[in-house]
């Protein structure tokens, strides 16, 4: 399963590849959102992890997959290259999209 999964990332970033709107870190981000949203709830619905796993979970691995310096570094460099539509969509889609997902994720364990 990781390894389709790996192939069907890798796919999507190669076919993006030439898009101005950087949709790989866009997806990453809101993936992670929807997922640090179901285990916020489920942390808080059913004490479901001790402090120590949230930190790991929170921080560490949902931490190394969302890639918010990387969402910084594609905002600069569109912007550089005077995209300002792009980095502006870019910048409010990431920003709102990733709050619902964050909503939804928790919605769906209430």
């Amino acid at each position: 399963m990781p390894g389709s999964r790996g192939r069907i990332g890798g796919l999507i970033l190669h076919h993006t590849a030439d898009w101005k709107f950087p949709a790989g870190t866009f997806v990453v981000n809101a993936v992670g959102c929807l997922v640090a949203g179901i285990l916020m709830a489920l942390t808080v619905k059913q004490n479901l992890f001790s402090p120590g796993t949230r930190l790991l979970l929170f921080t560490g691995i949902l931490g190394g997959f969302t890639t918010f310096s990387a969402f910084g570094l594609e905002t600069i460099y569109l912007l550089q290259r005077h995209e300002i539509f792009w980095a502006g969509l870019y910048v409010l889609l990431t920003v709102s999209v990733g709050i619902v997902a964050l909503w939804l994720g928790m919605s769906t364990v209430r």
